[in-house]
């Protein structure tokens, strides 16, 4: 039991240190799982519940925004303008993945899926860091509501398993001419409604299912999560604006390569 609860925290870290860079959190995740043979709650419930301690990083780290949008609202026009615009990009996700759940858990939790997903990717950042400029939107307050909705049509590309949830509205936020660093800050916010509404109905489909230790394994990937995300976020608007997304798009191809190559062996 010690060594599941070690596995735990180690998925714990690998998820604070992957949910909000382009590199899929949840790939990682699947393919970590299926690496260790981790035994955890059925239903892919755990590597969903943890990303809730990544998120819970975001409204730590941001939490002056969060907090002045709250107190504004109704009243305030830029925090008005602000919800919306996150509401308008989780909302394509809410009905996408309300109606596609179980396909989605039943079909695309695949190392396999992970692994090619995780390469195309990788590839189309390539591409997208070669072709698009720098962009004209350089901040979050000059988002238009139509812009917030494409690119949350644009982020449920993410529920391929692989693609990664930031890297599907970062991409988006790209070709839509966002500048790098609000496209990352936008994935961040819209990271908060999205990854709560997932683990609130991936918790009540399964809780039925979770035991004692089920909740406690939870808890320690969680923990662990929450900690290394908030180390990520901190640094991660800092990096982007230095180095770009060229080195996430190679750690992609390089991972998903490798893991298809393993995968064949088998």
């Amino acid at each position: 039991m010690l060594t599941t609860y070690l596995q735990a925290a180690l998925l714990g870290i690998v998820e604070g240190l992957t949910e909000f860079l382009p590199v899929s959190s949840t790939g990682h995740l699947i393919l970590l799982v299926d690496l260790l043979g981790f035994q955890g709650p059925p239903g892919k419930v755990f590597e969903i519940a943890i990303q809730l301690g990544a998120i819970l990083a975001v409204c730590v780290v941001y939490w002056p925004r969060f907090f002045g949008t709250l107190i504004g609202l109704g009243r305030d026009e830029k925090a008005n303008r602000f919800t919306v615009n996150v509401l308008l990009g989780f909302l394509p996700a809410m009905v996408i993945g309300f109606f596609a759940y179980g396909f989605i858990k039943g079909v695309l939790f695949s190392p396999w899926v992970v692994s090619v997903a995780l390469v195309l990717g990788g590839v189309a950042i390539l591409w997208i860091e070669r072709v698009i400029g720098q962009g004209a939107v350089e901040t979050v307050d000059q988002f238009k509501f139509s812009l917030s909705l494409k690119i949350g049509l644009l982020q449920c590309l993410a529920m391929i398993p692989g693609v990664s949830r930031s890297g599907a509205s970062i991409i988006g936020a790209r070709l839509l001419g966002v500048q790098r660093a609000a496209a990352a800050e936008f994935s961040f916010f819209l990271a908060v409604p999205t990854m709560v509404a997932a683990t609130t109905y991936d918790l009540y489909k399964n809780w039925s299912s979770l035991s004692a230790d089920g909740l406690g394994l939870i808890a320690v990937g969680l923990i662990v999560s929450f900690i290394c995300a908030a180390l990520v976020v901190r640094g991660a608007i800092a990096f982007i604006n230095r180095y770009g997304f060229t080195p996430f798009a190679w750690y992609r191809i390089v991972i998903g390569c490798a893991m298809l190559v393993l995968l064949s062996l088998r």
